[in-house]
């Protein structure tokens, strides 16, 4: 892909002697003579480079609108003069601009310039993009066969183009997903460009999406690039996609099926080349049927469907899971926990509703307020159950079964609250509750249903 140089000169013949040079090196240029019309075109083209004159024959100069620029974008900026002085050049140089290049001009001078000026935005951008995806890195842990599959699905469509759509409950790992798919990509240099459709409100996702224009709305004091655009060339992920309203979902459609928009309140049609990843934790069929999710984007985005499981169909990964949100914590400035077998096993005995994302806060919350260095069985207790053992408490100070004077009354309350307090120990599992208490199950099964516990 062409990078794209803008002149700002007010002389055509330099502007023109300019852009003939960088288009023989094999770059895309054009030329503006004023400093105005140059900031116009920031938030409507995609600029790599900026060639700047100093002293420009309008109302805004160089140093001046290298400033402006600076503040408002982080493209490198080459400043040029025909009167340039040290103390000129220092304060270019002081105010962002990457070089200073005195007229006449050397034309080999400028193309090496340009050329160092593009690789250190490049190192630039990529130790940004480094930095972010060490800080986000996408772990996918555990060994289980459904995690397994996952990780091989992802392994497959990575290196293709291919759109994706990922399902799963609150909490499974749908962005962790995303952003391996991401890392493994063939655009994994460039950004994945995120959007919670969820948590952007109706009348402002169209602007977010697709960018504005400036005095478009009340409070569009400038132009602005939507998430389209800035995904050009990479990955537009489209987190909680089953939230967008019916509106947004039409407009979304008619620009995946284009690549083509207009920004809200403009007229000029931005072209992109962008892989969409959508993600959502509803079940998009019956939105259809229900009138709330148009089949056609459906059908667009569910190119390659993946689904996340649940963290209690991969039960197994939990240790390991544990072990890398405990270094998490380790990482926040929090002292190192250790998980007894015990504990790791009452543990994998729960549910976890919420997924890996209630695990994680778990074991955050264990690290916080857990004094011991090894966590046991009777801490995971008091942490994942405390209103079994509040209410254990409780009927110990005054147990129900001792207000009454008839045996046989006092005698099935007895029997109801030990076997509720028995079977909350073992998250309702009958045969590990009758193996604790010494029954068999089927007849602690006839005892629960004549109890009215279970149905």
């Amino acid at each position: 892909m062409k990078k794209h140089i803008l002149i700002i000169d007010d002389e055509q013949s330099i502007r023109d002697s300019l852009s003939d040079i960088l288009h023989d090196e094999g770059f895309s240029a054009h030329g503006v003579g004023s400093a105005e019309e140059a900031l116009e075109l920031l938030d409507d083209e995609r600029i790599d480079l900026i060639l700047l004159d100093i002293w420009l024959g309008d109302k805004m100069d160089g140093l001046t609108a290298l400033k402006e620029i600076k503040e408002r974008s982080t493209i490198p900026v080459i400043m040029i003069s025909g009167h340039g002085t040290i103390e000129t050049a220092v304060q270019a140089t002081q105010s962002g601009a990457f070089d200073f290049i005195e007229k006449p001009l050397s034309y080999d001078k400028i193309i090496l310039s340009v050329n160092n000026a593009l690789k250190f935005a490049a190192l630039e951008n990529e130790n940004k993009q480094l930095r972010a995806v060490s800080g986000r890195k996408a772990q996918l842990t555990g060994n289980s066969p459904p995690l397994s599959s996952l990780k091989k699905q992802i392994e497959m469509v990575a290196p293709t183009d291919a759109w994706v759509l990922i399902r799963g409950s609150h909490g499974t790992g749908k962005e962790l997903v995303a952003q391996a798919i991401h890392q493994q990509s063939s655009c994994a240099e460039k950004p994945m460009i995120e959007v919670n459709c969820a948590a952007i409100p109706e009348e402002l996702i169209e602007s977010e999406l697709f960018g504005h224009e400036k005095g478009s709305f009340t409070g569009a004091h400038s132009s602005k690039r939507g998430k389209f655009d800035q995904a050009h060339g990479g990955i537009l992920f489209l987190d909680e996609i089953g939230d967008m309203s019916m509106k947004t979902q039409a407009k979304i459609l008619r620009i995946l099926q284009e690549q083509k928009f207009e920004r809200v309140g403009g007229n000029k049609t931005i072209t992109v080349n962008v892989r969409v990843l959508a993600a959502t934790n509803k079940n998009l069929e019956e939105e259809i049927e229900n009138g709330t999710f148009r089949a056609d984007l459906f059908w667009r985005l569910n190119v390659v469907p993946i689904v996340v499981p649940e963290l209690r169909e991969r039960i197994e990964d939990l240790p390991l899971l544990v072990h890398d949100l405990i270094e998490l914590t380790v990482d926040k400035g929090l002292k190192h926990k250790t998980f007894s077998q015990e504990a790791l096993q009452m543990m994998m005995e729960h549910t976890w509703p919420g997924n890996v994302r209630e695990l994680r806060n778990f074991v955050e919350r264990i690290a916080i307020m857990c004094q011991d260095e090894i966590v046991t069985r009777d801490h995971i207790q008091s942490f994942l159950f405390p209103e079994s053992l509040s209410t254990a408490q409780n009927k110990e100070l005054n147990p129900a079964f001792f207000q009454t004077d008839n045996f046989k009354e006092a005698r099935k309350q007895f029997e109801q609250e030990y076997l509720q307090f028995k079977l909350s120990e073992n998250n309702g599992n009958i045969s590990k509750t009758a193996e604790m208490i010494g029954l068999e199950r089927s007849h602690l099964h006839k005892k629960l249903k004549s109890l009215q516990i279970i149905n």
